[in-house]
């Protein structure tokens, strides 16, 4: 049987469900900070997963991913699952990416018992939730006015990532570095392997990111054991990595008139939109510079020169089996 776990000075035993909260710190509204969480444990041993979200404030898609996983009361076999909805709570108040002192938590990793607010809540992080666990899956959207496709980004170098990647079930991977001060470097440097799901819009809730998420989510379980495994006659899609993706930005400024959206596959030389004065000008065409499919683009209609506009993502000979199963992604969402 599997040992007691302890989180924040309170024993959650094997076979326990448990909610609490971890203390970070005390606004000077007198409001005690703290970050929620969800715990399951089996009575059989396995490996730990944690599932975070919100570690940007203003990215809530996975908020609503972690509340189905609670609600769905999934049945876990062996091993611990904890859910971490919120975990920059103070973001989530203000709808926004980044803690008081304006510092991105997510480059604030491992954090400090003594330092920012943002050092200390990363610190709670690492200490009562990361350092317990085999497994993460961090949950993120793209920024204000960007929309990111349903995509996967961990060091798929690593064969055993590569695997939980594929298990996530999304045609696009990206193979991505490790950044200074990121959770997914800390954890690493923790033994706890991690993939970064990235789907969606900030502050905006995207049924199709959502639903991917959450059965994305059961199916790295499935993999590792968490949750029994389900005998299905369908064909299992394999995902595609990209070999490289750019961003293509604006040669003007002006307001835009879009011609494609996310996850259609486009040619080099293919007008992706027009950049117009607001007297009805052409001031630049905006150009694709390589085949690919768009993986992440700018949603507002106004840009300055310079702004990045369509992120593609390059898969030489297989871009058209990575648009079918797009277009298979698609179909499978009920809205």
């Amino acid at each position: 049987m599997p040992s007691t776990m302890t989180i924040a000075g309170i024993d959650i035993e094997p076979g326990e469900k448990r909610q609490l909260n971890i203390p970070v710190a005390r606004l000077y509204t007198d409001t005690e900070l703290s970050i929620p969480v969800h715990i399951q444990r089996s009575l059989r041993k396995g490996p730990t997963v944690f599932v975070s979200a919100a570690i940007h404030g203003d990215e809530i898609n996975g908020i609503e991913i972690i509340r189905r996983l609670i609600e769905a009361n999934l049945n876990i076999i062996r091993g611990t699952l904890i859910l971490v909805p919120m975990v920059n709570v103070y973001g989530v108040l203000n709808q926004s990416r980044y803690l008081p002192d304006r510092r991105d938590l997510n480059r604030c990793f491992p954090g400090s018992v003594k330092g920012s607010l943002a050092a200390r809540l990363a610190y709670n992080f690492m200490q009562n939730i990361v350092k317990h666990c085999d497994y993460g899956i961090d949950l993120h959207t793209g920024a204000i006015h960007r929309s990111n496709l349903p995509q996967i980004r961990a060091d798929l170098s690593d064969d055993v990532t590569l695997k939980l990647a594929e298990a996530f079930d999304v045609p696009v991977l990206i193979n991505s570095v490790l950044r200074d001060g990121s959770l997914r470097e800390c954890a690493t440097s923790n033994d706890t392997r991690i993939l970064l799901y990235e789907a969606g819009e900030a502050l905006r809730f995207d049924e199709l990111s959502i639903q991917v998420g959450f059965k994305g989510v059961q199916k790295v379980l499935r993999s590792l054991g968490l949750l029994a495994k389900r005998r299905t006659g369908q064909r299992k899609n394999v995902p595609f990595v990209a070999n490289k993706s750019e961003w293509i930005r604006a040669a003007g400024s002006g307001f835009v008139r879009e011609f494609v959206k996310l996850g259609d596959q486009v040619e080099r030389g293919q007008v992706l939109a027009e950049i117009n004065s607001s007297l009805g000008h052409l001031i630049k065409k905006v150009i694709s510079t390589r085949s690919g499919i768009i993986i992440g683009k700018q949603n507002i209609p106004l840009v300055q020169e310079g702004d990045a506009m369509f992120h593609i993502g390059y898969f030489g000979k297989d871009e058209d089996d990575v648009a079918e199963l797009i277009e298979i992604m698609n179909d499978s969402v009920i809205l």
